[in-house]
């Protein structure tokens, strides 16, 4: 039994990474993908559709679980993507984007300003920090997804589609960028033993 555990431990990590690609990026690749081959938002959107229930149900296989934000990401793509397919918009998939990220950010602020820690209780089996640090990362991630929700507003609003498509999926090197500039702040506060590089980039999917 003791020298089967270590082997088993390593077998999950490279499955549990898989996993949270395909469920974190997965969907939005194949949407930016399917767009720029058939020039259709509709289609484009369909393959979103497809491509979120397809992630959150490999994802739960996989693991048997779903951790919350994925959940929670995956469902509002279905929610969003469906709507778009129903009405004929695109409208319901790039204001999505916005509608989560200033959801994201009034959750953590708002968590803060009523003396709680929000991305601790998302983070936290990744990480260990002090309640001080907590709050100082928190408020951080949270004026990212403003940020975001913000920029995702002016690009919607004054550019054509397939401008919004490329700022989408470069989205998600974007938030590759902050967590690295995050990693130094973690590693100074985390707890002995932990893998600040771990913790997953906050992008909050399509």
């Amino acid at each position: 039994m003791s020298e089967a555990s270590p082997d088993d431990q390593g077998a999950k990590k490279p499955n549990n990474g898989w996993v949270r690609t395909v469920v974190d990026y997965g969907a939005a690749i194949a949407f930016g993908v399917a767009y720029f081959v058939t020039k259709d938002f509709q289609k484009a959107t369909w393959v979103l559709v497809a491509a979120s229930a397809a992630a959150l149900a490999i994802g739960y296989a996989v693991e048997r679980r779903l951790a919350m934000l994925p959940l929670f990401f995956g469902g509002m793509a279905l929610v969003f993507g469906t709507l778009g397919l129903i009405f004929g918009s695109d409208v319901f998939v790039k204001i999505k984007v916005t509608v989560i990220n200033l959801a994201l950010a009034s959750f953590l602020v708002g968590g803060v300003l009523l003396k709680r820690q929000p991305l601790k209780v998302i983070m936290g089996e990744a990480l260990h920090l002090p309640d001080a640090a907590w709050r100082t990362l928190t408020l951080r991630y949270g004026a990212y997804f403003a940020f975001v929700a913000i920029i995702n507003e002016v690009v919607r609003n004054t550019q054509d589609t397939d401008t919004w498509v490329k700022f989408r999926l470069a989205l998600l090197p974007v938030a590759l960028v902050f967590v690295a500039t995050q990693l130094p702040f973690m590693m100074k506060h985390m707890a002995k033993g932990d893998d600040a590089k771990a913790v997953e980039p906050p992008d909050a999917g399509f």
